[in-house]
């Protein structure tokens, strides 16, 4: 078998943090929200009767908040693996809290819920950034550990009043808005192949993403790999961050175009107990669209033309029952929005719920099918 990790060792395992790609996909999403603000602009300078006031002050406070996900996502970039780590910390607490608070708690819950946010939260992300070496552990603490810390410490206050439902809740809370989201900024570690087209005869990927005229060793192992130029497996000399930012992206996107969709053409209700705004009209056609535009991106990611497809598809899948499992939560609660922090589209965990789901998924089908790891 062709083996990477003896071809492609030391120095040429290191990863690229940014690459053309990524940069050029980052360009893109920026040009279209300055586009989008033009447009807004135009439209707010027409006669009123023209245009639905509503809808238009909905997609301003929305176009808001992307620009503010955008600005903070390029910021944790451009202060590298620590700063994105970080970055989707704080982000966890903050979707934490507001989960937390949408239903009451009783003060027997308090310790738990210091160890929850103190100690659980950060050691996760502690875990995250430091690496592949502790997937071991950051897979298993809160699923494993957290989820029967949790009933004991609740169980040792001595308050057995609704016990399941109060444990249920902080369970649920720390695996949604800890756990899965950890899955993200995860992405940044991986060690990633590709089946794309290797290079040239004669030159080898390099961690800039350049061809060396160097010949590279050969070993026994090697003897019988393929051709040079064939579609063979090799490390894949793209952005990480620019894997992340495609999840992000992606996500984002079947959010747009469910809803979208779901106005255009929506009449079938999915759950109108749970959000009567989901058709399955918007669902199959956010899908759909979501698919297409990660197929044409494949050219940022480590997937050829059918893997991004597929990527993408199971991205707008999974998106959707984020979304739809949030909505559940809400309704059941009683309540519209989780909080207030992010202008024109409610609070934090509401912008994060599809990516909650997502990113655990892309994870894991990443790291089986297309890391050396």
């Amino acid at each position: 078998m062709f083996a990477l990790e003896t071809l492609f060792s030391g120095d040429e395992m290191q990863k690229v943090w940014l690459n053309t790609a990524t940069c050029a996909l980052l360009g893109v999403v920026l040009g279209l929200l300055m586009i989008a603000n033009l447009a807004v602009w135009i439209l707010k300078r027409q006669p009123e009767g023209n245009i639905n006031a509503a809808m238009l002050r909905r997609f301003d406070l929305r176009l808001r908040a992307w620009w503010m996900m955008c600005v903070i996502l390029i910021a944790g970039f451009l202060l590298r693996s620590v700063g994105t780590v970080v970055l989707f910390g704080v982000v966890s607490f903050w979707a934490l809290r507001e989960f937390v608070t949408m239903t009451p708690t009783r003060r027997g819950d308090h310790r738990a819920l210091f160890w929850v946010f103190f100690v659980f939260t950060p050691l996760q992300y502690v875990l995250v950034g430091l690496g592949h070496e502790y997937y071991g552990l950051f897979s298993l603490v809160i699923p494993v550990y957290g989820s029967l810390f949790i009933p004991a410490r609740i169980a040792m206050s001595g308050d057995s009043k609704r016990f399941l439902e109060r444990s249920a809740k902080i369970s649920v809370g720390l695996l949604i808005c800890v756990y899965a989201l950890s899955y993200a900024p995860a992405l940044l570690d991986l060690t990633l192949v590709t089946w794309k087209p290797a290079p040239k005869s004669g030159s080898f990927s390099t961690e800039e993403g350049t061809e060396s005229p160097a010949t590279p060793p050969v070993n026994d192992d090697e003897k019988d790999a393929p051709a040079s130029g064939e579609r063979t497996q090799r490390l894949w000399n793209g952005s990480n961050a620019g894997l992340l930012f495609f999840l992000v992206l992606m996500v984002q996107l079947s959010d747009v175009f469910q809803y979208v969709w779901g106005k255009l053409l929506g009449h079938r209700v999915i759950a109108p107990e749970i959000n009567a705004s989901r058709t399955w009209e918007g669902f199959f056609g956010g899908v759909a669209t979501t698919t297409i535009v990660g197929t044409l991106l494949w050219w940022a990611t480590p997937f050829r033309l059918w893997e991004a497809a597929c990527m993408s598809l199971i991205i707008a899948i999974m998106a959707f029952a984020g979304g739809m499992t949030l909505s559940a939560v809400k309704r059941d609660r009683g309540v519209a929005d989780t909080g207030t922090l992010v202008q024109g589209h409610a609070g934090v965990l509401d912008r994060i719920d599809s990516i909650c789901f997502a990113a655990p998924v892309f994870f894991h089908l990443t790291r089986y099918f297309f890391s050396v790891i």
